[in-house]
């Protein structure tokens, strides 16, 4: 199983001017940031060309990252993942891996929950040391059902290089 690990775009800042305390579940994308999020999923698309499953954080922000990579990578239909929410444990989350039959899985999060995983899954520690930007993604890959500290990191490209791929 391949494993692909996208935070999401640029959002809203929670004080953007005409905002009120804005609350962090309903913060969306930025135009630049969908901008940007097009062109890195299709940067994406180059060098992960298949999807089998796309899941995403039910936050807004991520929400919408997702239906871009979707719509880029003509599907697959996004599923909302609770386990991929702020604060959401590594544990809940690979749980939900073991149960899933495909061979590229995409996972639309948050920071730091992103890099947590990545860690868990390749080291079995939940300690981030791998950080993504907005943007950013990387592919860990298992030889067999995920398991923490089983994976392999294959690449981990930032937002930049990701676009430039799609040129």
């Amino acid at each position: 199983m391949k494993v692909l690990l996208i935070r999401h775009a640029r959002a809203q800042e929670r004080t953007a001017p005409g905002a009120l305390a804005r609350r962090d579940h309903v913060r969306r994308l930025t135009e630049a940031g969908r901008k940007d999020m097009r062109r890195a999923a299709k940067g994406l698309r180059k060098i992960a060309p298949d999807l089998d499953i796309l899941a995403s954080s039910p936050l807004v922000r991520a929400r919408e990252t997702a239906e871009i990579v979707e719509r880029v990578f003509g599907g697959p239909e996004i599923t909302e993942l609770a386990a991929l929410a702020p604060g959401a444990a590594a544990e809940e989350l690979l749980n939900w891996l073991r149960d899933q039959r495909a061979g590229t899985v995409a996972l639309v999060g948050h920071e730091p929950n992103l890099s947590r995983m990545a860690a868990y899954l390749l080291t079995g520690e939940a300690r981030g040391f791998l950080e993504l930007k907005k943007g950013a993604a990387c592919m860990l890959e298992f030889e067999s059902a995920p398991a923490a500290g089983a994976g392999t990191l294959s690449w981990s490209l930032a937002p930049g290089q990701l676009r430039r791929l799609a040129e």
